[in-house]
């Protein structure tokens, strides 16, 4: 069997004590959390923009996005800048460990919660070794209309 075929990596990174996971390949670079142009009537969750080398792109603190309480910036708080069909944003997170090659049948469907939570933007549950990484729907989170601003299309 083709090792590539059975295993996927993911980016691990930190919001509180709980570590998430997003598909490398969506990953475009990781920068140092810099000062960004708020937007007006914004929600919470979006910081601002930032110039990226000419191309504006939405700030996500993603602890506030899911509601995972303040998020205290310091020198270990990064911007992981996700590049996905063409939309760019940058997700603020409080750290990024490592990559971590995770098997398909280590990754098991999002739990049901009935409704309680909000888990569209959650692809499955990873378990590796002693870890458990919540892995990120990257592509429903990109291009989410709460996020990047996009009216939904007219019927």
């Amino acid at each position: 069997m083709n090792a590539s075929a059975s295993t996927q990596e993911f980016l691990a990174f930190k919001l509180g004590q709980e570590e998430y996971g997003v598909d490398i390949l969506a990953v475009q670079e990781i920068r140092g959390y810099d000062t960004v142009t708020r937007v007006p009537e914004a929600p919470d969750y979006v910081k601002g923009v930032i110039n990226l080398r000419g191309v504006i792109v939405p700030v996500v603190d993603l602890r506030l996005k899911f509601r995972l309480g303040e998020a205290a910036y310091d020198e270990f708080t990064v911007m992981i800048v996700l590049n996905l069909k063409g939309k760019v944003i940058a997700a603020v997170v409080d750290g990024v460990s490592d990559v971590v090659n995770v098997g398909r049948e280590d990754i098991r469907p999002t739990p049901e919660f009935g409704g309680v939570i909000d888990t569209r933007f959650i692809s499955g549950i990873a378990t590796v070794g002693e870890r458990m990484l919540i892995l990120l729907d990257i592509e429903s989170l990109v291009l989410s209309a709460d996020i990047t601003g996009a009216a939904p299309a007219a019927a």
